[in-house]
């Protein structure tokens, strides 16, 4: 039997529709999509957070104006 639990009821999959199992399908895809996004994000923070410490580097080897 296969089964999903969604907010707290089970559903039997077994005999559900085609409309059922396609919407279950676009369901998990975007979640799986989110997941991907999700990490592309911290990706993208971590590369942030070096960029400015380098430039941080970067400006405090140029001699201040007085």
């Amino acid at each position: 039997m296969t089964s999903i639990t969604i907010d707290g009821t089970e559903y039997n999959l077994d005999n559900a529709s085609d409309s059922v199992k396609s919407q279950l399908a676009n369901l998990q895809y975007v979640n799986e999509l989110i997941v991907q996004k999700n990490n592309e994000l911290q990706v993208a923070h971590t590369a942030q957070m070096g960029y400015s410490l380098a430039l941080q580097r970067e400006l405090g080897k140029i001699p201040e104006n007085d």
